[in-house]
């Protein structure tokens, strides 16, 4: 009976308070987003041809030295994919002068950690360090650059951990899929190759690894970059380290010619409780066209952001998958539009019908301006955000760098996405995203799923 009474007393006092509870107020409005003021640098080049960007920024006693390199997997010949990773892994394991492990040890004593990673287009090799360090870091850098060890003793290794790498991605729907996706819109070209044989992994050699970086590392395809807070003798130290360096090779481009025509592949896997759908094309609008900005734009209100359209579709109302996403992704003077999502089987289908639905609204109907100046607002603040740090900073520096765009693009980047109209986001859709013109590629259960795509299918 005690319990009941107290049970009583607090429900009856819980509802008092909701009846005396003020309402919930929404919060403010965001405001009027502001211009990214681009910290001031200093662009120089060397002798042998190397760039370098000085870039003080922040209050924090850290700096980020890091070396771009213009080679990576587009460099790559038809028998050689992932051998600039290979490359990319094996310069982190010592130098003429220092083992792995005092290479390491050298990293750790000014409060840092090489690391080396290898793109598209771009490697780079990097680390953060205490801004006292910041001489030291760029011999460490120079050091690794110029004087790679290339130890055979580690090949296996490195082989070993590639393979597993192979192996994980080709039992992965995602990976079985964006392969699949990469090669219906890139074709031959380096670009269409995602995932390398096995047999490929297991031939490269010492030689290999040697032979590529003579033929793609130098000065003439470095830029250099240095941001934080350092000392202006940091100058006198990239002279030293540097000036002495091989010209090297010139930089090589080559972008690719891309068609954009209907294609659909579905590719069986027995027993999925998911399809996993790749959606998309390539486009026109590469980061140097005028349609690029627009274009993010378009692409975070239809399905680049979690409030954009397609995501409340099959995410919200529908509840067809978890985290669908869009994304207008640029590799060098090219990009392609990928809707990404992975789906309940049985409603495999109708998915892809939203999506498509989705799409085609945008290119009957402009948006609202209230949602328009949500996604525009948010673009804005994702922009600093990424901007907020000496590695951010490097990081759109080295874009407009490797694009050849001009050195006001990213001052001008917040005002030319708050002037895209209404107007603007449906001739982008309309341009450019023709679901006629779209690649398809879904992973997932053949026998259940085959026949309710058979009007995406086409003549494929």
């Amino acid at each position: 009976m005690l319990l009941k009474t107290t049970l009583t007393v607090i429900a009856c006092a819980a509802l008092v308070c909701a009846q005396d509870a003020p309402k919930k107020e929404l919060p403010p409005a965001g405001g009027t987003p502001k211009p990214f003021s681009v910290p001031k640098k200093e662009t120089f080049k060397l002798r042998n041809g190397m760039q370098v960007t000085l870039v003080p920024y922040g209050v924090a006693p850290v700096v980020t030295v890091s070396a771009k390199v213009a080679f990576g997997n587009a460099n790559e010949g038809p028998n050689q994919v992932w051998l600039a990773d290979f490359v990319g892994e094996m310069l982190s394991e010592g130098t003429a002068s220092m083992t792995a492990e005092e290479l390491a040890r050298e990293a750790a004593r000014m409060g840092g950690q090489l690391a080396t990673s290898v793109g598209p287009d771009t490697a780079d090799i990097s680390i953060d360090v205490l801004s006292e360090f910041a001489s030291d870091a760029v011999k460490l850098v120079a050091d690794v650059l110029q004087r790679p060890r290339f130890p055979e003793t580690e090949m296996e290794r490195q082989r070993a951990n590639f393979l597993r790498q192979l192996t994980v991605q080709l039992a992965n729907p995602q990976g079985i899929a964006s392969q699949a996706f990469f090669k219906q819109v890139y074709g031959d070209h380096p670009y269409g190759r995602l995932f390398p044989t096995e047999a490929m992994l297991k031939s490269y050699t010492i030689d290999d690894v040697r032979n590529f970086y003579k033929s793609n590392v130098g000065a003439r395809r470095t830029h250099l970059f240095i941001s934080g807070r350092f000392e202006p003798d940091v100058r006198k130290a990239i002279e030293a380290a540097f000036n002495g360096w091989a010209e090297g090779p010139e930089v090589q481009r080559n972008p690719p010619k891309t068609e954009a025509k209907r294609t659909f592949t579905l590719i069986d896997r027995p027993g999925a409780q998911q399809s996993t759908l790749r959606i998309g094309l390539p486009v026109a609008a590469d980061p140097t066209s005028k349609d690029y900005i627009p274009f993010q734009v378009t692409n975070s209100l239809l399905g680049g952001s979690f409030a954009s359209r397609i995501t409340s579709n099959i995410r919200e109302q529908k509840g067809y998958t978890y985290s669908p996403s869009s994304q207008l992704s640029s590799r060098y003077h090219t990009a392609h539009w990928v809707q990404n999502a992975d789906v309940t089987t049985n409603v495999t289908a109708e998915s892809i019908k939203e999506i498509l639905y989705e799409v085609n609204r945008l290119r009957q109907e402009p948006p609202a301006e209230k949602e328009l100046a949500g996604i525009k607002n948010y673009m804005s603040g994702i922009f600093v955000l990424q901007n907020s740090s000496p590695r951010g900073i490097i990081e759109q520096l080295n874009f407009v760098s490797v694009q050849g765009l001009s050195d006001d693009y990213l001052r001008t980047y917040v005002p030319k996405v708050n002037a895209v109209t209404r107007g603007d986001v449906q001739g982008i859709a309309e341009r450019y995203l023709d679901p006629n013109k779209m690649t398809f590629v879904i992973v997932g259960d053949k026998a259940k799923i085959e026949q309710s795509l058979k009007p995406y299918a086409g003549s494929n």
